[in-house]
């Protein structure tokens, strides 16, 4: 139960990393700098402070009892996560929804699922256990269908024309894309690394009397805010270097609070998923690394919908369809895979303690 419990809070997370930037079809007058900080703003400075209030009984308390150590690791690593998260996002533009999440996530899925399993010594589990092993095959299996996803955006782009790729992306560029999405994908993997960092203020978390569901609530507050200083920093230099900062007072004044309510809305999808997250990695026992695998599988299923629903594969072919649709459903059963693998690694720890306290 426990498992399906936190499946589900992981691909709520998923969904809400995929919608986050649907918003933004509907700006206007504004850059994409402009947008971005904007949003930013909400989702990594009001939003985990707005969280970790309601979900522990008090945060200052709790990040002051943490240790040095743990508070730098969480907002250096969540720093690094900022440059991999503006890249990502700069892949999104160039690319598209459906192939650049597929990209991007793809490389985030490899790195950050394998580096904190590896910073916790539990990589020896996925060959040397039968839970372990049910888990490792469902990891191939996503990455498999990442594959699929990505390959089908390869082929809807050696199709259509140019003309036909503007319709849908309006600053469609491949080379550009792509580079953002790899390095992207990489440093995005950064906040995977920022909880693993930032175990020691879960564990004071939980010792102020924090649920166990909202302990990684605290880590947020540093991993955000360390995303958050260097989107702010880079956007600053593009946006003076643009002259674009009249646009936070662009006129007319409808499009203004469209603009910002729009902004607001992705900002709180974008918290929404290391929510989803953070509650849902507590709730994945021994295999709690593997999360990070289920968020990227849910983020590429639900982005390649949104692409489908945006009309960014209205051009293409049944063959790249086929793909585009066997990646999903083979993401699907790879979140299944990892959560029925991590379930039968409970149930063995559960039955081995009882034949413990027998004996």
């Amino acid at each position: 139960m426990e498992q399906i419990i936190g499946t589900l809070l992981l691909s709520l997370g998923g969904l809400s990393a995929a919608s986050f930037y649907v918003p933004s079809h509907k700006i206007k007058n504004w850059s994409w700098e402009t947008y971005w900080i904007t949003l930013g703003f909400v989702a990594w400075v009001i939003m985990p402070a707005v969280g970790g209030g309601l979900t522990t009984p008090n945060l200052a308390a709790i990040l002051r009892a943490s240790s040095a150590s743990s508070l730098l690791g969480a907002y250096v690593f969540g720093a690094l996560w900022g440059f991999g998260g503006l890249m990502c996002g700069l892949a999104l533009r160039y690319l598209g929804l459906s192939l650049g999440q597929s990209i991007s996530l793809g490389v985030c899925a490899i790195v950050g699922t394998l580096v904190p399993a590896m910073l916790d010594r539990k990589l020896a589990l996925l060959i040397s256990t039968v839970p372990g092993a049910v888990v490792l095959l469902g990891f191939l299996v996503c990455l498999a269908g990442i594959a699929l996803c990505g390959y089908a955006g390869v082929l809807k782009e050696q199709r259509l024309t140019d003309e036909q790729k503007k319709e849908s992306i309006k600053d469609f560029a491949l080379v550009k894309g792509l580079t953002f999405a790899v390095f992207g994908g990489i440093m995005s993997a950064s906040m995977a690394l920022a909880f693993t960092a930032g175990k020691p203020i879960a564990a004071e978390a939980v010792r102020s009397g924090t649920q166990e569901v909202f302990k990684n609530m605290p880590i947020l507050v540093l991993a955000l805010a360390g995303g958050f200083t260097t989107n702010f920093i880079s956007t600053m230099i593009v946006t003076a270097k643009n002259k674009r900062f009249g646009d936070y007072v662009v006129r007319p004044r409808s499009t203004l609070f469209l603009n910002y309510f729009l902004a607001l809305i992705s900002g709180l999808m974008w918290y929404g998923q290391y929510f989803g997250y953070g509650t849902g990695a507590t709730k994945m026992g021994q295999y709690s690394f593997a999360s990070w695998s289920i968020f990227m599988a849910a983020i590429i299923i639900f982005g390649n919908l949104w692409g489908l629903l945006l009309k960014e594969w209205k051009l293409v072919d049944s063959r790249t369809r086929f793909c585009l649709w066997l990646g999903i459903v083979m993401l699907v059963v790879s979140v299944m895979m990892i959560g029925v693998g991590d379930g039968l690694a409970q149930r063995h720890a559960v039955a081995s303690a009882a034949a413990s306290i027998s004996q």
